[in-house]
């Protein structure tokens, strides 16, 4: 039950990195943009086009990898580690953005950063009973 548990939570999170990447890359590339805390020294542009690479390599690997789905769950939840900070700087400026339009609602969204971090590590496995061992 555990390894079944575990496919399905890497193949979800895989499929939802490679659509959030599209969506860096296409449709809400605004909206991610006005995520870029103002203090970041790259271009918002540059870094939201840079982080939707990272998510759709990322989010695939995962998914047609499950050989490396170690490896690749270390790299994805190292990845939600380093974007913290840009959530972290659209709770501090204020910044409204994906309808998150109130320092309550950016606050919350915060808590779920180390939730995606678990998921990465567990669907790698990483945690849990029957870890895998192979990098």
């Amino acid at each position: 039950m555990s390894s079944h548990l575990r496919t399905v939570a890497r193949l979800l999170l895989g499929t939802a990195m490679v659509g959030a990447g599209v969506l860096h890359l296409t449709t809400q590339r605004a909206e991610f943009q006005a995520q870029v805390p103002g203090w970041f020294p790259l271009d918002d542009d540059l870094t939201v086009l840079g982080s939707g690479v990272v998510e759709i390599s990322l989010g695939a690997a995962f998914v047609a990898l499950p050989g490396r789905k170690r490896l690749v769950g270390g790299l994805l939840a190292v990845f939600f580690v380093a974007i913290f900070p840009g959530n972290v700087g659209q709770y501090v400026e204020g910044t409204d953005a994906f309808g998150l339009t109130s320092d309550r609602a950016r606050l919350v969204r915060l808590f779920f950063q180390p939730v995606l971090v678990l998921w990465a590590l567990f669907g790698g496995g990483w945690l849990g009973r029957g870890r895998d061992r192979e990098v």
